[in-house]
């Protein structure tokens, strides 16, 4: 039996897992990744390499290799008018923001008052380790 290898192109499905248990992604439809291509985390890439078709394996992907260390400097308290945003914010809730540079962010809101809001432009599993568990379907082309 042929085991995948940098550059094949691998059928997968994944459940991932904060430490807790809880279940923050979840793929049952088999997805097409190529090994090495760089489309997905390298350290999810690399424990494909040398999977078999129909293989299992759990892999921990510490937040250093995941979506980084959470950081506090993150946290911004912006002017509600320097915002324009199309609704009303809601603590929890997701916004768009230009940035300065012109590139627009995703953010959570964390707090919200008549005149500031503040916002977290950390990534939401951003500090977390995660844990996927990853079965190879299939090796296209063998």
């Amino acid at each position: 039996m042929r085991h995948a290898a940098w550059g094949d192109t691998v059928l997968v499905t994944y459940i991932g897992r904060l430490d807790d248990g809880t279940i923050f992604d979840q793929v049952e439809e088999p997805q097409e990744v190529v090994i090495g291509e760089g489309k997905v985390n390298p350290a999810f890439e690399g424990a494909l390499d040398g999977m078999a078709p129909g293989e299992t394996k759990s892999v921990v992907l510490p937040a250093k290799l995941a979506y980084g260390p959470y950081r506090r400097r993150l946290i911004f308290r912006l002017k509600r008018s320097e915002l324009n945003l199309p609704e009303e914010p809601v603590p929890g809730g997701v916004a768009r923001i230009s940035l300065k540079d012109g590139k627009q962010s995703l953010v959570t809101i964390r707090k919200v008052d008549r005149r500031h809001v503040v916002v977290d432009a950390n990534h939401p599993l951003a500090g977390k380790d995660l844990t996927f568990t990853i079965t190879l379907t299939a090796i296209i082309g063998e």
